[in-house]
């Protein structure tokens, strides 16, 4: 049997972090995998023990934009194959999305949009939805085993946000963007954090300006959502809220394999 320890992080800006022991911090939990968010950074702007730190191969997808969005996974063992274009443009254009394939499952890393700004940034955060979950559908119907992993930028229950009812007309607390997390898990996709923990205030991102972390005011936004076809392997799934150095912190998830 093999033990695999697979970690998310949206790190808000990797040369940001790192100035708050990122590396160290790495170090000293050694996943097997680790997906990074909002980079903020390509390859090009990071020294080498950052770029590619000991002991991990590093995969990286970020757009044109300087300083913006972006997702890393920095992963021990080589992936069987990695791609960071899905071929569908709309999920493509940003830079938000890799994929890496091993023996035991496939792994999406994935930063999904924020609709906050605007009308035009929630209907490509919609639509971006919508192509992914026709994405990750192919895959699932050809029963490969997935792990789905990143900044959802959506809580999904009023068990998963601090304050519900003022935050019901918000993107990222939106009836339509929940629904899609619902018919995630009606096709049998499966949130790893509520397959054990049903109890309230367990968030992933707190809002800086007004020191809500403190508070504990926060969202549950951050998810690892597996096929049913590994919950069999599934040991433990968990929330690193002592985390710090970004406003969000690092989840995890640790899978029992043959």
């Amino acid at each position: 049997m093999k033990n695999i320890k697979i970690l998310c992080w949206n790190v808000n800006g990797l040369r940001s972090i790192r100035r708050h022991g990122f590396l160290e911090w790495l170090g000293e939990e050694l996943p097997d995998i680790l997906c990074i968010q909002e980079t903020r950074a390509s390859p090009d702007q990071l020294d080498e023990v950052l770029r590619e730190p000991p002991g991990y191969h590093t995969y990286w997808n970020y757009p044109e934009r300087k300083g913006y969005g972006g997702v890393a996974t920095f992963t021990k063992e080589e992936p069987l194959s990695l791609q960071t274009s899905s071929g569908v443009e709309l999920l493509d254009i940003e830079g938000r999305i890799i994929v890496s394939e091993y023996k035991e499952f496939t792994l999406c890393n994935v930063y999904f949009p924020n609709g906050k700004r605007d009308d035009i940034r929630l209907k490509y955060k919609l639509d971006f939805y919508d192509k992914f979950f026709d994405f990750i559908e192919s895959m699932r119907r050809e029963n490969k085993k997935l792990v789905i992993c990143g900044d959802y930028n959506t809580a999904h229950k009023d068990i998963d946000i601090a304050r519900p009812k003022e935050n019901e007309k918000i993107s990222g607390f939106l009836p339509i963007e929940r629904a899609w997390i619902d018919k995630l898990v009606m096709y049998g996709y499966v949130d790893t954090f509520r397959h054990f923990n049903k109890e309230p205030h367990y968030y992933t991102w707190w809002d800086l300006k007004t020191r809500a972390r403190e508070r504990n005011v926060g969202w549950r936004i951050d998810y690892i959502f597996i096929t049913e076809n590994l919950v069999a392997s599934l040991s433990e799934a968990f929330i690193m809220s002592s985390v710090t150095g970004s406003d969000h912190c690092p989840i995890g998830i640790k899978l029992t394999v043959n």
